[in-house]
């Protein structure tokens, strides 16, 4: 058996609150659900070809989940693999250190219907790579970094903004851009100290910047920070963990109803066993829950400790779900469920090898399926000791549907929809606005964003009547596509066409600014300014801003 020393998976205003409450990922698992536990797959010796060392889960578009193993496969340098809701398992891809080596974290699932990921090492001069694999293993490698100025060694996969790109860091403290649908690599910022480290996937916050974690020896007091990035590579220190409020934050953050962050560290706390924070955007801390001190010979504890897998919401946006790397009464981990108010409840103690729960090592956060119960895989435990894949079944789970890429979407552009028993839906509506749509399977749908479309949930209908919603809202962006007329004196009333206007809040001609009256999510008309200029018409609304394609003429 493994030892249980734990190691880092480095080698190692109202309007606010409404659009956090609206963004969030949430999990349709009810609020202190009962749940059973089921090992699905024991991960196999990674003196096999097959992938050993899981990392996290994604769900695909055809209802399966799809990850890494930073080690193993046919090369001995990790796989992508593919494991379905019931625990069959196949590698569809296996690296060769000339496309990578040893990817340490999961796969993001983009709007076009692809996955990308990064791997840590290998590549043209061994400092990873990033890269792009379709659902049926063809992998692309998209940039080989060159350490120097480009950094080197990423650690997580880049996630979708609301431009449609991705955006992903470093270990050696740069971020860069991918372009879609060309995979176009561009890096937008140089060596920056405040991402030294940098090792989570980024969270896409509602106010549309990206917040990460960097861990180890980094931030101003050696114990790790959370920063902000801008897409135009603008980078800003949020928090700098002192020790006392946590040391070395392992995990990617996720934003509460309330429009806080919430994460965990490693470390620190008053018992060096880490800490479960909330943390507002302007870097006011408070700590939820610190975990106990572990027994010095067997490490075990009430709780666990190390809670470096991350923290999955509940409906509410202000529960989550959330594993430790070890401690507990057998010194393997826990799952647990914490309050935003910090009230803790500790669910399962993990077994180890054998026994009620097995698994130890649980790194990464748990998952929600479409079906409603919560997925997770350890990186120990089990009969082979290299971890299991297993799953959370709550008393009474709830289907939902997932959208696949960022949940920013503008009129008119297609979005695929993932869920159970799709081929039954007789109608998908964005907002309450009925959509068009094309059934791809019984596991995913292609529907268009209607022009009229609002913010809220996307919905499905069944034949039997029965609906299934996205537990995220849907929000759409301003789309200009037309101008009527599109040219006229000052005082000319014009009307503005697209999608996307609910809420506006400022319209310029020119870059002069109107006034204007919004009469539906399609219309707006606006009032031609005093001292307006011939150009772009603007439009701004909480969800982005749109420009004409025409141009207008100021007579």
């Amino acid at each position: 058996m493994k030892s249980r020393t734990f190691f880092k998976k480095t080698n190692l205003s109202t309007a606010l609150a409404i659009a956090c409450a609206l963004l969030l990922t949430f999990a349709a698992v009810p609020l202190h659900a009962q749940f059973s536990y089921t090992d699905l797959y024991e991960y196999s010796s990674c003196f096999t070809t097959t992938g050993c060392g899981p990392r996290g889960l994604t769900q695909g578009p055809d209802g399966n989940f799809y990850g890494t193993a930073s080690s193993g496969g046919a090369h001995g340098d990790g796989t992508v693999y593919k494991i379905t809701p019931s625990g069959t398992y196949t590698d569809i891809y296996s690296f060769d250190g000339t496309t990578g080596k040893d990817p340490l974290n999961g796969l993001t699932l983009a709007s076009d219907g692809n996955f990308y990921g990064t791997t840590s090492s290998g590549g043209a001069k061994g400092e990873g790579t990033v890269f792009r694999i379709t659902p049926s293993g063809t992998l692309t490698v998209l940039h080989q970094f060159q350490k120097g100025k480009d950094g080197g060694v990423p650690f997580a996969p880049p996630v979708q903004a609301r431009d449609k790109s991705l955006y992903g860091t470093t270990g050696a403290g740069t971020a860069y851009r991918i372009t879609l649908p060309a995979g176009k690599y561009a890096q937008i910022t140089a060596i920056n100290p405040i991402l030294d480290n940098a090792q989570t996937a980024l969270l896409l916050g509602a106010d549309g910047y990206l917040y990460g974690t960097t861990f180890g020896a980094t931030g101003v007091y050696s114990n790790g920070n959370v920063f902000r990035l801008s897409t135009s590579g603008n980078v800003k220190l949020v928090h700098a963990f002192s020790g006392t409020d946590g040391a070395n934050p392992g995990a990617p953050l996720v934003q509460g109803a309330d429009g806080s962050l919430y994460g965990s560290t490693v470390f620190g706390g008053a018992n060096s066993t880490g800490v479960i924070f909330k943390l507002t955007l302007s870097g006011a801390i408070t700590n939820l829950h610190t975990f106990t001190a572990q027994d010095p010979l067997t490490h075990a504890n009430t709780d666990g400790a190390a809670p470096d897998g991350g923290l999955l919401p509940t409906p509410d946006g202000m529960h989550f779900y959330g594993t430790t790397g070890v401690g507990g009464a057998n010194s393997n981990g826990t799952i647990f469920e914490i309050s935003s108010s910090g009230t803790f409840t500790k669910l399962f103690d993990f077994s180890g090898d054998a026994g009620s729960v097995p698994g130890a090592d649980s790194a990464y956060a748990l998952v929600e399926h479409t079906n409603g119960s919560l997925y997770g895989a350890t990186g120990g435990g089990g009969v082979n000791d290299e971890g299991v894949f297993y799953r959370l079944s709550p008393s009474g789970p709830i289907p939902i549907l997932i959208i696949a890429g960022p949940v920013w979407v503008k009129p008119g552009q297609p979005v695929e929809i993932l869920g159970d028993g799709l081929a039954a839906v007789s109608s998908i509506t964005f907002g309450g606005v009925a959509a068009q749509f094309q059934i791809g399977s019984d596991t995913n749908i292609n529907a268009t964003v209607p022009e009229a479309a609002l913010d809220g949930p996307v919905v499905a209908t069944l034949t039997t009547g029965k609906q299934i919603e996205t537990q995220m809202a849907i929000h759409i962006q301003p789309e200009i596509t037309n101008l009527d007329p599109s040219s006229g004196t000052p005082g000319t009333v014009v009307g503005i066409v697209g999608g996307g206007f609910t809420g506006t809040t400022k319209v310029t001609f020119g870059g002069v600014k109107a006034t204007f009256t919004v009469l539906n999510a399609t219309l707006i008309h606006a009032t031609v300014p005093a001292g307006a200029k011939t150009g772009k018409v603007n439009v701004i609304t909480p969800n982005g801003d749109a420009a004409s394609t025409q141009t207008f003429t100021v007579n």
